[in-house]
């Protein structure tokens, strides 16, 4: 375990009157800066079945991890390191190696806050490198994931974010529940200053923007899906106006100048991106199980992941969604009526023959669609059913195109289209007239 001791390597952070700024080169790398492990990995080119655990990650051989996993690990295989301190999840992380990351959810035998030799976690790998998809994946599907575990500055997986400028895994950490206010062990700065210091003035646009909406009430059973403006706009349009207002309106819309400006605070493009992302909407309703719809992702609370909600509740309780969240405990709450649209857009899931059950099938019902293998001869989950049935009636015919009348706007004829027509025309005049003079040449000889 990485301490808070002085590291020659590391040496002391940086100095008071020192400023800190990321090019385009250091924001666009996988680590931080504070990062020091060498790049010993070359290109592999052993054609040989990986027969490890870390060699299946390190290749991204998903087929040969799957198979490791089937005849069963020991605790010292899947915790094997490399000269870095890193075990194979940590090596596919900070590769992106998104199947790997998805795969080994299931092996409870790998610690997810083991630190390497830099004192960094896989949490702190994925979010410094940008890896959003698999920080959430991390944080929604590997159990007992603290945000809290720091390297020997005492940098957090939030606060290494925000030096990158990493704006929306600092979003998913800070909905996740991370700290906002936990400081350095070295300079005594939170994730604000360090984003001030390193010039992240999106980052901070972004934590702002957060921190007026800390909860996602859109993902609640009581969201309602209107906007509140709206009668306000509409009563106001629709009033009577005086000559002078309407003489103000029409100066004011011919002599102002319209310039592009960013989408407004409880505007109509803010309500349309609530309002598509809510629980109420069908392609929410459609495409995920929410396990907690009565508790909403907040700042600051805890939020825990599918495989500890599945230990802590039966799945009656986790399929009727009465689990909620609360400030780092989970509690169960009543069950909340279900609305006339979901029932149905899932009515065809009802029968438990044709669904996945959460339990004893996996994590593959509540795992995002984009990251679930599926397997097109045997597919799991709901099949829609789909019957081919003849029509009754007779064909219809093909409907003649109707003459134009006087008085209607017609199609425009192109001058080229009328030329070719015109060509056409008088080929065929000079086509009959060969016609009669041949008839005319027959008839004189007889």
């Amino acid at each position: 375990m990485a301490t808070t001791s002085y590291d020659p390597h590391l040496g002391t952070g940086p100095s008071e009157d020192s400023e800190i700024l990321l090019d385009d080169s250091d924001s666009g790398s996988l680590l931080s800066d504070d990062s020091v492990l060498p790049d010993y990995e070359g290109e592999d080119k052993n054609e040989q079945p990986a027969k490890t655990l870390y060699e299946a990650c390190i290749r991204n051989n998903r087929i040969a991890l799957c198979r490791i996993l089937e005849r069963g690990i020991t605790k010292e295989e899947a915790m094997d390191l490399d000269i870095n301190g890193r075990n194979g999840l940590m090596v596919a992380i900070s590769k992106g190696f998104v199947d790997i990351v998805t795969t080994l959810h299931v092996c409870p035998l790998i610690d997810i806050n083991h630190q390497d030799n830099d004192g960094n976690t896989a949490l702190m790998i994925a979010a410094q490198a940008g890896f959003v998809n698999i920080l959430n994946y991390i944080i929604n599907f590997y159990s007992g994931v603290d945000t809290e575990v720091r390297d020997p500055r005492g940098f957090t997986a939030l606060i290494k974010a925000g030096l990158q400028g990493r704006e929306e895994c600092v979003a998913a950490l800070l909905m996740h529940g991370a700290d906002i206010n936990a400081m350095d062990l070295v300079r005594g700065r939170n994730l604000k200053d360090w984003v001030l210091k390193t010039g992240g003035f999106e980052t901070l646009k972004r934590v702002r923007r957060l921190q007026t909406r800390p909860s996602g009430e859109q993902f609640t059973q009581s969201y309602v899906p209107e906007w509140p403006n709206l009668k306000h706009l509409v009563a106001k349009t629709t009033a009577p106006k005086t000559a002078s207002q309407k003489m103000r309106q029409r100066l004011k819309d011919s002599f102002s100048f319209r310039f592009p400006n960013d989408p407004e605070d409880n505007g109509v493009m803010d309500h349309m991106v609530r309002m598509t992302t809510s629980i109420h909407s069908p392609l929410i309703v459609t495409g995920c199980h929410p396990l907690c719809p009565s508790s909403p992702p907040e700042i600051g609370k805890r939020r825990f992941a599918v495989p500890e909600l599945l230990e802590k509740y039966s799945l009656k309780e986790v399929e009727d969604s009465t689990v909620s969240h609360n400030k780092g405990s989970v509690t169960s709450a009543s069950p909340t009526p279900v609305s006339a649209t979901s029932v149905s857009l899932t009515s065809c899931c009802q029968n438990s023959d044709h669904r996945d059950s959460i339990a004893g099938g996996g994590l593959r019902s509540v795992m995002p669609r984009s990251m679930a293998h599926r397997n097109s001869i045997f597919p799991s989950g709901c099949i829609p059913k789909i019957e081919v049935t003849k029509s009754s009636g007779p064909t219809p015919k093909k409907e003649k195109k109707k003459k134009r009348q006087r008085g209607y706007l017609e199609p425009p004829v192109w001058k080229y289209k009328e030329a070719k027509e015109e060509k056409k025309r008088e080929k065929k005049r000079q086509q009959e007239k060969e016609k009669e003079k041949e008839q005319q040449k027959k008839g004189s000889k007889k």
